[in-house]
């Protein structure tokens, strides 16, 4: 049967859930080989991005670009340097902020995860018309739009419970 089969009567936050769920399997495994987590490529990747960008982030600035939890970001990051590819430093301009940077290793290991993770982004794609599709793009504007409606209970909310 057809994953989309029955996606009529879905509600879209269970959409949601599967299609996060589907994506982070799918990426866990494709990086495995490189030893890395979903977690951890995300982390890596971000950190590339920056840095090409001219970037040396913080681990909070990195925590709130990927939407992680800075404590959690923390942790990945202590277990990236163990494996040699991020290095950690205190930042001159504040001694409670800890800057992150890919070593020489953890940029191979990222680009060479980021083609591996671009494939299976165009083979989700693909249904949309592929990477630059008119859909895809609409689909990228609609995805931005729902990560920017902030989802904190509300006072209100957790009076009720």
């Amino acid at each position: 049967m057809s994953e989309s089969r029955g996606s009529e009567r879905a509600t879209p936050g269970f959409l949601v859930w599967r299609l996060s769920t589907k994506w982070r399997v799918a990426v866990d495994r494709a990086v495995a080989p490189l030893g890395l987590t979903h977690a951890q490529y995300s982390l890596v990747a971000s950190l590339h991005g920056m840095q090409r960008d001219g970037e040396r982030p913080s681990q909070r600035r990195l925590a709130d670009h990927t939407g992680l939890e800075p404590l959690y970001v923390s942790k990945l990051a202590r277990a990236l340097e163990s494996a040699e590819l991020i290095e950690r430093t205190r930042d001159p301009r504040d001694p409670r902020a800890v800057q992150l940077a890919l070593t020489e290793q953890g940029q191979d290991v990222t680009r060479r995860a980021v083609q591996v993770v671009q494939g299976l982004l165009e083979q989700l794609l693909q249904p949309l018309g592929g990477l630059d599709s008119p859909r895809t793009r609409t689909f990228k504007s609609e995805l931005a739009v729902l990560l920017d409606v902030p989802l904190d209970l509300t006072d209100e909310t957790s009076q009720e419970q």
